[in-house]
C-alpha cells in the first residue's frame, strides 16, 4: 500500500482535509486494497497510487492539505477542482509531485500568490488554475517556461496584470497545442511578433483590457478551432489574413472597437458555425457557410447585399437587430432551414415576407414593414415565437393562427390595431403562453373561445378598447395565469371572485376600468403572493419546447410591463419571478378593505387609490413586510392609520392622502421620514406633517373633492 510518511497510510491525508465525514471518501475507512477506493488509480502491479480524482460537488474538500502528499512520488493525475480551500494559498510543495501529468485546481477557492515552484512540474502536461472568484495573483509567469510538455493551460479568472511576459513566456512552449485561456486575467498589452504556438488549437483572451490593433500573429494560428476576443478593447480594421484561419468554428469579435469591412476573405474560412462580431463599427461581407450570425448594435448601415439573403441551408441562427441597416426585406427568404431570424430594431421596409416552414423565431421588433395579411406573412409550422410588436401596423389581424400550432408567443403590441381578438387564437390551446395585445385599438367583449388557450402565464391586454364585464372563465379555465393585465379598458360590474381560483397570479393590473362592488373576500386563494411556496416561484423563460443554448437563451426571455408608483417598468424575466403585485386603482370599487388582503404578505406593491372604499386601514396590515408601495389615496377610508403599519420596513413609497383618517402617525423611522404629500388631506397630526397633535383643534389640509383621473 502507498504510505505518505512512516506508518502513515493515504487515508490519513484525506482525514485531515476536513472536520467532517466526507461520504466521497467513506471507501477509505480500512486498510484494503487501494484500488477499490473511489477515486483512486493504482498501478495493477505495483500498487502505486497513480490517480487521485477528487472533483469536488455535493461533498467538497475542506481543510489543509497535508505536505507529505509529494511522498505520493508515482502520482500522475490530481484532480482537486471545484472544493472548498478558501484562505489557502496553493500549496508549494505541489511543486514536488515530479511525475504530475495531470493538475486540475479549478474553482477550489484558492487565494494568493500561485507558486512559482509549479514550474518544477516538467512532465505536467496540461495545468488548469481557472478561477471565477478572482481571488488567485502572480507577480510573473516566468515559472511556466519550465513546463516543457504543457499542451493545455487555463489561468481565466487570475489576476495577471503585473505578467507583462505573458505572451513571451507562453511562446517558449511549442508543445501549447490545445488550449490557452487567459480571459478575465486584466491584461492590458498583447505583443506583437511572431507566435511559436502555430499549432494551437483554442486561444481564449476575452473580457480583458486589451486595447490594440488585433496582431498580425494571430492570423498565422491556421490550426485554430475557436478565438475569442470578446469584451476588449481591440480596434482598427480586420486583416484580409483572417482568411488564413481555415480551421477556424468559432470567432467571437464582440463588444470591441473594431472598425471597418468585414473582409471577403471570411468566405474562406469553410468551417466557421460561430461567428459573433456584434458591438462593433462593422461593415457587413459574405459568409455562405455559417450556422449562427451575431451582429447585433455593431452599428452597421446601408442596405443589406443580396449575398445575405442566399445563405445556405445550414444557417440556423441571425441576428442583425439594432443596427441602422434599411432597403427591401426580400419578398421570399431563400433558404429553408432558418430557425432563428432576428431583425429587430433596423429601418427595413416593404411587404411581410415569405418565411420558411421551419422557422422557430421571428422578431421584427420595431421593423417598418407593411401590414399585409399575416396570411401571406409566414407558412413555418415550427414557429414558436411571433414578435411584431412597435411595427406602425394597422387594420384588423387576419384571422389565420390556426396553421402555427406551436406558438408559444405571440406578441403584437404598440400597434395600430383594431377589432377583436382572433377567434383562431383558440386553436392554440396547447402552446399559446404569452399573449401581447396591450397598446392597440382592439374592442368588444373578450370572446369566449380565448378560454381554449388553458396554457397562458401572461395575458396582456392592457390599453385598449374592450368592454363589457370581466368573464368568469379567466378564473375558471386559465388556471396557470402567473400574469393577467386589464389596464386602462372599458370593464364595469363586479369583480368575478372565480378570480381568486388562479393560484399562480402573480400580478393582477385591472386599474383604470369602471369595475364596481366590493373587494372579494376570497383574495387568500392568491397562494403566489401569500406563501413562498412552489407556486410563487414562477420562471418566464419560453417553456420546454425548444432548446437551450446559451447562445440563444438571452433572446428566449419574457418580459411584461409594471406600473409602480405610477410609472411603468419594463421587467425582464428574471425580475419579473420576483415581482408580486395588486393593482385596483381607478375604478368605483367600494365597501372596506377585506381583512383577507393582509394575508398576501409576499405582495410588494399594492394599489387601491381613486375608488370608493371606505372604513378603516385593516388592523394587521403590519403583517405584509414585503411590501415597497401602498398606495390608498383618494378613497373615504376613516379612523387612525394601523399601528401595525410601523413594521412595513421596506415601504419606500406610501400614500394616503385625501381619505378622512385622523389621528396621530405612528411614530415610525420609516413613517416619518416619508414626504408630508404621503399624509395631506385627512385630518392628521404628527411628524411628517406640521401639524402639533396636542394642539387637537389644529388645522390640517382640507380634504380633497373626490376626483376620478379618467
Amino acid at each position: 500500500m502507498e504510505i505518505l510518511g512512516k506508518n502513515r497510510p493515504i487515508s490519513c491525508f484525506f482525514r485531515r482535509l476536513s472536520a467532517v465525514e466526507i461520504n466521497q471518501l467513506s471507501s477509505w475507512a480500512g486498510e484494503g486494497d487501494c484500488g477499490n477506493w473511489t477515486a483512486v488509480v493504482c498501478d495493477n502491479l505495483t500498487g502505486h497510487v497513480c490517480e487521485l480524482h477528487l472533483v469536488g460537488h455535493v461533498d467538497m474538500l475542506s481543510g489543509k492539505i497535508n505536505p507529505s502528499l509529494p511522498n505520493l512520488k508515482h502520482l500522475t493525475y490530481l484532480d482537486l477542482s471545484n472544493n472548498d480551500f478558501r484562505r489557502m494559498q496553493i500549496p508549494s510543495f505541489l511543486g514536488s509531485l515530479k511525475s504530475l501529468r495531470y493538475l486540475n485546481l479549478s474553482e477550489s477557492l484558492f487565494t494568493g500568490l500561485i507558486p512559482h515552484q509549479l514550474g518544477n512540474l516538467k512532465s505536467l502536461q496540461v495545468l488548469d488554475l481557472h478561477d471565477s472568484y478572482l481571488e488567485l495573483e502572480v507577480e510573473s509567469l516566468q515559472w511556466i517556461s519550465g513546463l516543457s510538455q504543457l499542451q493545455h493551460l487555463d489561468m481565466s479568472g487570475a489576476n495577471l496584470s503585473k505578467a507583462s511576459d505573458w505572451l513571451r513566456v507562453t511562446n517558449t512552449l511549442p508543445s501549447l497545442v490545445e488550449n490557452l485561456d487567459m480571459s478575465f486575467c486584466g491584461l492590458y498589452h498583447i505583443p506583437g511578433g511572431i507566435a511559436n504556438m502555430t499549432n494551437l488549437k483554442f486561444l481564449h483572451l476575452q473580457y480583458n483590457s486589451i486595447s490594440y490593433t488585433i496582431p498580425k500573429w494571430l492570423y498565422r494560428l491556421s490550426h485554430l478551432q475557436s478565438l475569442i476576443l470578446s469584451g476588449n478593447s481591440f480596434h482598427g480594421e480586420i486583416s484580409s489574413s483572417l482568411g488564413n484561419l481555415t480551421s477556424i468554428v468559432n470567432l467571437d469579435l464582440n463588444s470591441n472597437q473594431v472598425a471597418g469591412n468585414i473582409p471577403n476573405s471570411l468566405g474562406n474560412l469553410c468551417k466557421l458555425t460561430t461567428l459573433d462580431m456584434s458591438e462593433n463599427n462593422l461593415i457587413e461581407s459574405s459568409q455562405t457557410q455559417l450556422q449562427f450570425l451575431s451582429m447585433s448594435n455593431t452599428r452597421i448601415s446601408g442596405t443589406i447585399m443580396t449575398w445575405f439573403w442566399n445563405f445556405s441551408s445550414q444557417l440556423r441562427f441571425i441576428d442583425l437587430s439594432e443596427n441602422k441597416l434599411f432597403g427591401e426585406v426580400p419578398h421570399i427568404f431563400p433558404s429553408s432551414q432558418y430557425q432563428d431570424i432576428f431583425l429587430d430594431s433596423n429601418q427595413f421596409n416593404g411587404s411581410s415576407p415569405l418565411v420558411s416552414s421551419t422557422v422557430e423565431i421571428l422578431d421584427l421588433f420595431q421593423l417598418i414593414v407593411f401590414w399585409n395579411a399575416l396570411s401571406l406573412l409566414l407558412e413555418p409550422k415550427a414557429l414558436s415565437i411571433l414578435h411584431l410588436d412597435n411595427h406602425r401596423l394597422s387594420g384588423k389581424i387576419p384571422d389565420c393562427f390556426r396553421n402555427w400550432k406551436n406558438l408559444v408567443v405571440v406578441n403584437l403590441e404598440s400597434n395600430n390595431l383594431i377589432g377583436n381578438i382572433l377567434r383562431s387564437l383558440g386553436y392554440l390551446h396547447w402552446s399559446l403562453k404569452y399573449l401581447h395585445l396591450r397598446n392597440n385599438h382592439l374592442h368588444g367583449e373578450l370572446p369566449p373561445y380565448l378560454k381554449k388557450c388553458t396554457e397562458l402565464t401572461i395575458l396582456d391586454l392592457s390599453y385598449n378598447k374592450f368592454l363589457g364585464k370581466i368573464p368568469m372563465w379567466i378564473g375558471t379555465s386559465l388556471s396557470i395565469l402567473a400574469v393577467l393585465s386589464l389596464r386602462s379598458n372599458q370593464f364595469h360590474g363586479h369583480s368575478p371572485y372565480k378570480l381568486c381560483d388562479l393560484t399562480y397570479l402573480r400580478i393582477l393590473d385591472p386599474a383604470h376600468n369602471n369595475i364596481s362592488g366590493r373587494m372579494p373576500r376570497c383574495l387568500y386563494k392568491f397562494k403566489a403572493m401569500a406563501s413562498n411556496s412552489e407556486i410563487s416561484h414562477y420562471s418566464f423563460y419560453y417553456g420546454n419546447n425548444y432548446y437551450y443554448d446559451n447562445s440563444f437563451e438571452a433572446n428566449n426571455i419574457e418580459t411584461a410591463i409594471l406600473v409602480s408608483e405610477g410609472r411603468e417598468v419594463k421587467y425582464g424575466s428574471i425580475l419579473l419571478s420576483l415581482a408580486i403585485s395588486l393593482d385596483l386603482s381607478d375604478n368605483i370599487i367600494s365597501g372596506e378593505i377585506p381583512e383577507e388582503l393582509t394575508s398576501l404578505i409576499y405582495l410588494q406593491s399594492v394599489n387601491l387609490s381613486y375608488n370608493l372604499l371606505s372604513g378603516r386601514i385593516p388592523p394587521k396590515i403590519g403583517d405584509m413586510r414585503r411590501l415597497e408601495s401602498l398606495d390608498l389615496s383618494m378613497n373615504q377610508l376613516c379612523g387612525q392609520i394601523a399601528p401595525s403599519m410601523s413594521s412595513l420596513t421596506f415601504l419606500s413609497a406610501l400614500n394616503l392622502s385625501y381619505n378622512n383618517l385622523t389621528g396621530e402617525i405612528p411614530k415610525s423611522t420609516q413613517l416619518r421620514s416619508l414626504d408630508q404629500t404621503s399624509f395631506i388631506g385627512n385630518k392628521l397630526c404628527g411628524p411628517p406633517l406640521e401639524v402639533n397633535c396636542s394642539n387637537t383643534n389644529g388645522t390640517v389640509p382640507p380634504v380633497a373633492d373626490q376626483k376620478r383621473r379618467k
